[in-house]
């Protein structure tokens, strides 16, 4: 079992993301994160049920419709929400979920940790991402 800063690091690293609740609003969390993603170079996509697009980048109605399974899936959306998600993880076998403030759930949380899925809640990837060392946001650790 890994510490809460050793998870953070270990996700950061990590530079595939799915940001599940992705808005075209730039006021909502949904756009900023996934904005966040792409200026540091993440290679990221959104999930939404609409499958718009946003910020030009073509978006997906759900996990499963990717065209890669993401590293991390970043989640942006109510708890009940997230507990229907971190399944469709466990299913497609993605391993790492982050719930963003709000979006965790003592249910889903609980099943991240029945199944063997590393999950980071209760701090925002935004937030973080401007204390991300410089050498640690450019790449993955070594």
């Amino acid at each position: 079992m890994s510490t809460v800063e050793e998870r953070i690091a270990d996700f950061v690293g990590r530079r595939r993301w799915a940001v599940v609740g992705v808005s075209s609003d730039p006021a909502k969390f949904g756009y900023k994160i996934f904005a966040t993603l792409l200026q540091a170079g993440y290679e990221v996509y959104g999930v939404n049920k609409r499958g718009d697009t946003v910020l030009g980048q073509r978006t997906y109605p759900t996990l499963a419709d990717l065209p890669v399974l993401p590293e991390v899936v970043d989640l942006v959306v109510p708890p009940k929400v997230s507990e229907e998600i971190v399944r469709q993880c466990e299913e497609l076998g993605i391993k790492r979920v982050w719930m963003q403030p709000g979006a965790e759930s003592p249910a889903a949380i609980a099943f991240c940790e029945e199944h063997g899925i590393e999950a980071v809640w209760g701090v925002c990837a935004m937030v973080l991402h401007r204390t991300w060392p410089q050498e640690q946001a450019g790449g993955a650790p070594s």
